[in-house]
């Protein structure tokens, strides 16, 4: 599987953020971690030079590297990096390393220091004005990253792909089992021609159209669906379909069905008529514990949002956080 298909845990829209940075003269780090696509506006000067969409750090006239500590909006398993240096050309670092570590509650720059890092991709070489993909192998979980950059230079995103690991000593009884932030996960679909489902499992709500799933218009006598791995086996209670942002374009009715441990399906929700441009919640029938839900669309269109909102297996969960 490619890892740059798995959710940034570092990502601003999982509340990822930089905790320290021992130089960012130029530009802040706290780019690394925003979710949009780096932009870039050529002779746009500022009092330090031109403005840069990225972490930027000064020219090192001393022995040592720069460096960012990022705290994982979403703590888990990291499957690979990405450190892009989008538009830094005669700037970016020519060599990079990230290390990570699990902490509890929220540390500082002191404790962090402090730390028992891990190296998880040792220094290797970047290319300027594109993305630098590599895997990572260890499998434990982690809080924290650091990127280092050798010896100094601009990185315009850092993208931490994996898989989402939450603590449930951290986890209400009740919440939704279909969020991206808590480990729920597409896993297949029938269509995502202007948007990718993964986007409705997204903390928040939708800011656009863009933000959410969006097929294309069905010329036969099918619909369209979306296979959601829960967080955790769950029993549900209620669904919420937001059809935010679609108008023209939302669908028409939608059902839900849960599946079981051993693949049998559970009506979930029958069919129900949605209105555009309108937040939805359904209560659910009341069935066994489900580890996989089928959203199905009629005909087509687009849905901004899918919240899920049952009571998990914490013994699940627990086994996932190896305690």
């Amino acid at each position: 599987m490619d890892f740059s298909a798995l959710p940034d845990l570092a990502s601003r829209a999982f509340g990822g953020g930089v905790v320290h940075a021992n130089d960012e003269f130029f530009a802040a780090a706290d780019h690394l971690v925003l979710p949009e696509t780096p932009g870039h506006a050529p002779k746009t000067f500022d009092h330090k030079g031109q403005v840069y969409d990225g972490w930027e750090s000064r020219r090192r006239r001393s022995p040592g590297h720069d460096f960012a500590i990022i705290r994982l909006g979403a703590p888990g398993i990291v499957h690979g990096v990405d450190i892009d240096t989008a538009f830094f050309t005669g700037n970016f670092p020519p060599h990079a390393s990230v290390e990570a570590v699990e902490l509890p509650g929220y540390p500082g720059p002191d404790e962090l220091a402090g730390a028992d890092w891990v190296e998880i991709l040792p220094k290797s070489p970047l290319k300027g004005d594109g993305r630098n993909l590599y895997p990572v192998e260890d499998r434990r979980r982690f809080t924290h990253v650091r990127l280092n950059i050798f010896p100094d230079g601009g990185v315009a995103r850092l993208r931490v792909h994996g898989e989402v690991v939450p603590d449930p000593a951290l986890l209400p009884k009740v919440f939704d089992v279909a969020a991206a932030e808590y480990g729920a996960t597409v896993v297949d679909c029938s269509n995502m021609f202007y948007g990718n489902p993964q986007r409705m499992l997204m903390p928040g709500l939708a800011r656009n159209m863009g933000d959410g799933w969006e097929t294309s218009r069905r010329r036969d006598d099918g619909n369209d669906w979306v296979l959601v791995r829960l967080a955790a086996p769950a029993v549900l209670r209620f669904a919420d379909l937001d059809t935010s942002h679609f108008k023209g374009n939302a669908p028409g009715w939608a059902t839900l069905t849960g599946f079981d441990h051993e693949g049998f399906a559970h009506e979930l929700l029958p069919r129900v008529a949605l209105r555009p441009d309108t937040p939805h919640r359904f209560p659910l029938v009341k069935v066994p514990e489900v580890t996989q839900v089928r959203l199905d669309i009629f005909p087509d269109g687009g849905m901004a949002r899918l919240r899920l909102l049952g009571r998990a297996d914490r013994d699940h969960l627990r086994a996932r956080l190896g305690r």
